[in-house]
């Protein structure tokens, strides 16, 4: 791990700890290991963490995605898939996103969410894109455009169980058929 990524680590470990606010750039690179100086050589201040943060766990959770849908699985499987996938990653990692949330709100850095973003856009896109080709879905749907709807769709609505009632399981199961049920039906899927 070069120093640049166990900086971002550090950080994601100390802001889950103390918070934002109370989180010192010293409190950082001791976690790290590295000199206060060399944290200047990547990033100006605490808060331009976020976007690295960002995406770091939008990698990720691209990475959980890829592993959770089959690519050989009919299109309205591979949505289900990404739904869950998407609803796994919001409850296992629903500290870390209120992190992300809270500190690009609070910057001029959330102007970068959609490149950091743009990897899962086209990922889904394409599957997007394959499902028109299939006849599958309908073809008056713009790819690039529904791929950002979709993802934050699916994202809200984990966020609503996760970031604010993260013990509802029940809530989430009702949730996830309700995003399901709304796809198939925009979507046009048999």
């Amino acid at each position: 791990m070069d120093k640049r990524e166990r900086i971002i680590k550090a950080a994601i470990e100390v802001f889950r700890k103390q918070g934002i606010e109370k989180t010192k750039i010293s409190d950082i690179v001791k976690a790290a290991g590295i000199a206060q100086g060399t944290f200047y050589l990547y990033f100006p201040s605490k808060l331009s963490l976020m976007p690295a943060i960002a995406e770091v766990m939008v990698a990720k959770t691209l990475e959980i995605v890829k592993d959770r849908v089959s690519d050989d699985a009919p299109f309205p499987l591979r949505m289900e898939q990404l739904v869950d996938a998407i609803f796994e990653v919001n409850e296992e990692y629903h500290e870390i996103q209120a992190l992300i949330y809270s500190g690009l709100a609070s910057t001029e850095h959330l102007k970068n969410w959609e490149t950091v973003y743009a990897p899962f856009y086209k990922w889904v896109s394409d599957g997007l894109q394959q499902a028109i080709d299939e006849g599958v879905i309908r073809n008056s749907v713009n790819p690039d455009r529904t791929a950002r709807l979709v993802i934050g769709l699916v994202e809200s609505a984990a966020e609503q169980i996760y970031l604010y009632d993260t013990d509802k399981e029940d809530e989430a199961v009702i949730q996830k058929n309700e995003v399901k049920n709304f796809l198939k039906n925009a979507l046009a899927i048999d």
